[in-house]
């Protein structure tokens, strides 16, 4: 009786571990597990989506390997509003965390291929340049031994730079070994870089190959279109020369002219939100040009006068 009872208590048992699910977690407790975890693996889904089960079985199968050989703990977010932050498309979506830095997965529910990605890339394939590095690290203008460079700026200020963090990990994590992908501040750290390549709109994105540049100019923001513009596509691209980089007296031109176009700017949209200053420097200038108009005339009339004086002394002195 008591050997019938344990076989079935050890069934149970199995049964409960075969049947287990991921710990699905409100935003709140998703942000402290990012921000707590050293490694963490989030399956964002939604409800009654059949690819959304059949991901997370994989991961489910997956969940003992993942904590004992990457020491990473696995959950879900069901209809998360945080989703759109980490995956721009659709749910579902894989994001492998590594000390707060997400990678986006882009492949299919296979076990092998999720683990094999997530395993390869337990640390951040994109790299962080800014004006001191920028040309050591690229040696873009010589086109020498370092390799190409895919360079995405972004700000910090930017909604749609954020969006993409996880997928410029995924496109880093795709072209490991074979391409250099970075990213640059454009507001900040990257600021001068950003100057000398004419980048206007955030994100942009830029590919560095042989001495020249190419703009992605391709509709979708996703992984695979980045590689694939990377790998060949940048061809059908218009290719442009590297600019060199600025002497200290084409920053401080630089910087001259950007002083120029600030203050008109900033005096413009003065004028536009205070209109009475204008109307005080109009009137204020009409009353100093008839003060000068008045001083003019009144000099015009006494100038004669003492001409007339002179003359008159003149001719007492002959006399």
């Amino acid at each position: 009786m008591y050997l019938k009872s344990g076989w079935l208590i050890l069934l149970l048992a199995l049964l409960n571990v075969n049947c287990q699910s991921l710990q699905s977690v409100s935003d709140d407790e998703l942000l402290q597990f990012i921000k707590e975890e050293e490694k963490l693996i989030v399956l964002f889904s939604k409800q009654n989506c059949a690819i959304c089960d059949k991901f997370e079985k994989t991961l489910d199968s997956l969940y003992e390997d993942f904590q004992k050989h990457l020491n990473a703990e696995t959950i879900k977010a069901v209809n998360s509003h945080l989703a759109r932050l980490y995956c721009p498309t659709k749910e579902p979506a894989i994001v492998f965390f590594r000390h707060g830095v997400p990678l986006l997965y882009d492949g299919d529910a296979d076990e092998n291929e999720v683990y094999g990605f997530l395993e390869k890339n337990q640390s951040p394939a994109v790299k962080e340049l800014t004006d001191k590095i920028f040309e050591h690290m690229t040696q873009a203008a010589t086109g020498a031994t370092t390799g190409d460079w895919f360079v995405m700026f972004y700000g910090a200020s930017c909604v749609e730079c954020q969006r993409l963090h996880a997928v410029w990990e995924g496109v880093g994590a795709t072209l490991r070994g074979r391409i250099n992908v970075a990213r640059m501040d454009a507001n900040l750290a990257g600021l001068n870089t950003a100057k000398r390549f004419k980048v206007k709109k955030l994100p942009a994105f830029l590919f560095f190959r042989l001495g020249k540049v190419y703009r992605y100019d391709l509709p979708k923001n996703d992984i695979k279109s980045f590689v694939t513009f990377a790998q060949d596509w940048y061809k059908n691209s218009k290719a442009e020369a590297v600019p060199l980089l600025s002497s200290p007296f084409d920053e401080l031109v630089d910087w001259c002219v950007d002083m120029i176009r600030y203050s008109i700017a900033f005096g413009l949209d003065l004028l536009a939100r205070y209109p009475w200053i204008w109307q005080i420097g109009v009137v204020g200038f009409g009353l100093v040009a008839i003060t000068a108009l008045i001083a003019i005339i009144k000099a015009g009339k006494s100038k004669p006068k003492t001409i007339k004086k002179d003359k008159q002394t003149q001719n007492k002195k002959s006399k």
